[in-house]
């Protein structure tokens, strides 16, 4: 038998967390090993695949060409404990408190599996979905939990858990997530500079 339930769903970059958590763990690794600096070229032509096709995988993949997983396993761990620093003050309490209201609270971000289950492994949601890599080719998408591909992620684990799922509240600062806010019956922007409710 399904079960319908109060669901509340929240982005994370930008959303819970000033910046762009991808973005930052490849500065990370340039930072600490100085020998990616071969691959600068290769990043330049996925930023302009970036600016002529924003939906594309092909250009995601690049950005993250050099990332290998012994550099997952080596840095990782130092990169999570800096970048949770940058959560902002508010996000775990809301967390709890949209839980404390009865509500099922998943995060939904198109974030690499290799990174945001550690990021939020401290904030008890009730699931966290996110873009899934190959894990011999951690530059490689399985599936890219982006854009429309997030309303089909909270569609399978709903359908796991055997819920029907009613959206009463979602949370981002992206106009990308606009196939989830469009589902939820109120729809918070955040501002990704500050923070703050738009």
């Amino acid at each position: 038998m399904l079960t319908k339930v109060d669901v509340v769903v929240f982005d994370f970059d930008g959303t819970l967390s000033a910046k762009d958590s991808n973005f930052e763990f490849g500065k990370y690794c340039f930072k600490h090993s100085h020998k990616l600096v071969v691959y600068l070229p290769i990043l330049l032509i996925a930023w302009v695949g970036k600016i002529l096709n924003p939906k594309g995988i092909w250009w995601r993949q690049i950005m993250r060409c050099f990332v290998n997983p012994k550099m997952i396993n080596d840095f990782v761990p130092g990169f999570i404990k800096q970048h949770k620093m940058k959560r902002f003050g508010w996000a775990k309490e809301q967390v709890a408190k949209e839980k404390k209201n009865g509500n099922k609270v998943v995060l939904i971000s198109a974030s690499t599996n290799y990174l945001i289950p550690h990021l939020v492994s401290d904030m008890k949601f009730d699931a966290v979905m996110c873009s899934q890599m190959e894990q011999d080719k951690p530059w490689k998408y399985k599936f890219l939990c982006w854009g429309k591909n997030k309303v089909i992620a909270l569609d399978n684990w709903a359908k796991e858990n055997k819920y029907i799922p009613n959206v009463v509240r979602a949370y981002s600062d992206s106009k990308s997530d606009m196939p989830i806010m469009e589902i939820a019956k109120e729809q918070v922007w955040i501002d990704k500079k500050t923070g703050l409710r738009k």
